[in-house]
């Protein structure tokens, strides 16, 4: 438990900082219109396949095997959402195809 508070007091601004990630970010999505809905999303797909390359580097530098299990369970899930988010885009995009 005292590993956990030692963690906490020397991250505590990056701590603070993913907080208010959070908020604006929820802000932000809400005042995103449905049209621009899937543009942006295949966007931030995008970026988020860049960065799951960085964490799949920074994975194989970590030096303790949580670290490692931490590591690949994010990237796990980040994979999820970048290969869900192209399919949903792929499947919207469809709707706009003319019909034959």
């Amino acid at each position: 438990m005292e590993s956990v508070f030692q963690f906490i007091a020397e991250n505590q601004l990056m701590i603070y900082l993913v907080i208010l990630m959070i908020f604006v970010g929820v802000e932000l999505i809400e005042k995103v219109p449905s049209v621009l809905h899937t543009p942006l999303m295949s966007g931030a797909n995008a970026i988020h396949g860049v960065i799951i390359i960085g964490s799949i580097i920074i994975m194989g530098q970590a030096e303790d095997v949580f670290a490692t299990v931490l590591g690949f369970i994010a990237v796990f899930f980040g994979t999820l959402n970048v290969v869900g988010g192209f399919v949903v885009t792929d499947r919207m995009l469809e709707m706009f195809k003319k019909k034959k």
